[in-house]
């Protein structure tokens, strides 16, 4: 089961990445092979290196209020169109909205499909009246 959540979580990204390069002229995919790549290459980045950069700007995150996790992700989305061949990413600014536009989009897909259930950030629950 857990399996078939990080499959579908790499197509919501792929088609994602597909999406946001559709809308920006400044993020180019050269094919859905590229996108498939590219969003692997995200998620494993996600996995394994954010964590580690969220903890070593933890003072800086506090002080932003944790809007300097955007900063984060963008760097992430820039590093990526420099190391994936056929991804490119002009700038940190382009980076920056893109991976911005990315995190919409998986928010909105996961949150359709009902992968979120039963996950929300606030749980409200209902006294007896």
């Amino acid at each position: 089961m857990a399996m078939k959540n990080y499959i579908i979580r790499w197509l919501i990204n792929a088609v994602g990445l597909l999406i946001v390069s559709k809308t920006m002229e400044s993020i180019e995919i050269d094919s859905i092979l590229t996108a498939v790549v590219a969003a692997a290459v995200i998620g494993i980045i996600n996995t394994f290196l954010r964590p580690i950069l969220i903890i070593l700007t933890l003072p800086i995150n506090i002080l932003s209020l944790g809007l300097f996790t955007l900063v984060i992700n963008g760097l992430i989305f820039y590093f990526v169109g420099n190391i994936v061949e056929g991804f490119q990413v002009t700038g940190y600014l382009a980076a920056f909205l893109g991976a911005l536009i990315l995190s919409v989009i998986n928010i909105l897909a996961t949150f359709l499909i009902g992968m979120g259930k039963g996950k929300a950030f606030i749980h409200i629950q209902r006294g007896r009246e």
